[in-house]
């Protein structure tokens, strides 16, 4: 059986590290134009190939997202921009639009193309048409359920990919009009300028009564009524490879570095360990708990056992859950044994205890030592933001590990 790829998001060149650093068989990622995250960072062209180089180097491939549902002014500069993805050996371009397809084979046929969840893919007819025209790989449409893909798996001889985490949509398919509507047009959901309009809170206005509001509430956060659960699908990652999917997808381009190296790590695990145990092989209960340890919203299956399942995505508050704090990030080139050197990123403190997470996926406490700032002085604590210190410990801290601690406020 062909292993299935753990496909991370990369919205910079720090998380694209990071990624694959922790355990992703490829990362997807976009150029400063024409995908669906205007506001993630992305990449220029030079950051681009250096993505390819450092992902090919160790075995890992890049996807790049070419998925806006473009008009007329948007197809400028389209054609020489494919060329470029061709000449860098890009492993493939995500497209959700048919012209730009065509227009990919057209000037770079030897690129390969996967069709974004943008297209909303949700039957074996329309997975086979573009096969038939040349298509690798479908991104499945978030709405299709477990029994669905299955059938697609059946009928058509094609990678399928699917989500299996991260940040849902109300809309079909993440097609939606409603920051278009708000903006008067000036930040395009379909051209990557989505303002999550969804995630507002929404007060009733009667008409003979302008400016009185109303809350919708239901308790004392209120209703939410466009807004949607995060999926998780760790507790089911044998369905998914057992039902065909052939990558499975964590959604977060505009995530931090430390959740994208976390829930990678997570399903790391549970990927190794379905293949390694074979029909011994359950959920290990470790994995959900990394995953609650991430910033996120009230989890859900949405709609991979019930479909279609509305009312799971919905829930009762806007602002996800952070229970954790990613305060360091232990730095490559270790010096001398028992110090390593220690980017900051949330304020800590000599003798206080953290939790680690290793790129290997290994969770540990250690002690925080003596701290040392660059000028070498001794320091009792680490309060400024990305300061570089070299940290005392007893333990042997992998090259990228993660320090966090409980955050009791989140």
């Amino acid at each position: 059986m062909k292993k299935i790829e753990l496909l991370a998001p990369a919205g910079n060149m720090g998380k694209m590290k990071m990624a694959i650093l922790y355990g992703a068989d490829a990362v997807y990622l976009a150029g400063k134009g024409f995908g669906l995250r205007a506001y993630g960072g992305n990449f220029d062209n030079e950051e681009l190939e250096e993505a390819v180089n450092f992902a090919h180097a160790r075995g890992r491939k890049v996807y790049v997202t070419v998925n806006i549902i473009p008009r007329n002014d948007d197809l400028r500069g389209l054609d020489d921009y494919l060329r470029f993805l061709e000449s860098i050996h890009v492993d493939a371009v995500l497209i959700s639009d048919l012209g730009v397809f065509h227009l990919c084979r057209e000037v770079a046929p030897g690129l390969p193309i996967h069709v974004s969840t943008q297209a909303s893919a949700a039957n074996w007819r329309t997975v086979k048409a573009w096969k038939d025209m040349g298509a690798e790989r479908v991104v499945m449409a978030r709405e299709v359920s477990l029994k669905e893909l299955a059938e697609i798996h059946r009928k058509v001889d094609v990678d399928l990919e699917v989500f299996g985490h991260g940040a849902m949509c109300i809309s079909w398919s993440g097609r939606c009009l409603l920051s278009n509507f708000f903006t008067n047009g000036r930040r395009q959901s379909n051209k990557g300028e989505c303002v999550q309009v969804c995630r507002f809170k929404y007060s009733v206005v009667e008409e003979t009564r302008p400016g009185q509001y109303w809350p919708v509430e239901e308790d004392e956060h209120g209703t939410y009524i466009f807004n949607s659960k995060d999926l998780c699908m760790i507790d089911h990652v044998k369905d998914l490879i057992e039902a065909g999917a052939a990558s499975l997808k964590i959604e977060g381009r505009m995530k931090s570095v430390y959740y994208v190296a976390a829930v990678v790590a997570a399903y790391r695990k549970a990927i190794d360990a379905y293949y390694e145990q074979g029909a011994d092989y359950k959920p290990d209960w470790r994995w959900r708990a990394e995953l609650e340890k991430v910033s996120h919203r009230p989890y859900t299956t949405a709609f991979a056992f019930q479909n279609p399942d509305y009312t799971a995505q919905e829930y009762e508050k806007s602002q996800p859950v952070q229970s954790y704090d990613f305060v360091g990030l232990v730095q490559p080139g270790q010096g001398e044994s028992g110090r390593v050197t220690v980017q900051q990123r949330n304020h800590f403190t000599t003798g206080e205890t953290l939790e680690c997470l290793t790129p290997a996926g290994d969770v540990f406490n250690i002690t925080v030592g003596r701290l040392f700032n660059q000028e070498g002085e001794e320091v009792d604590k680490a309060p400024h933001p990305l300061e570089i210190l070299t940290m005392e410990t007893e333990q042997t801290l992998p090259d990228y590990t993660i320090l966090r601690r409980p955050n009791h406020n989140g």
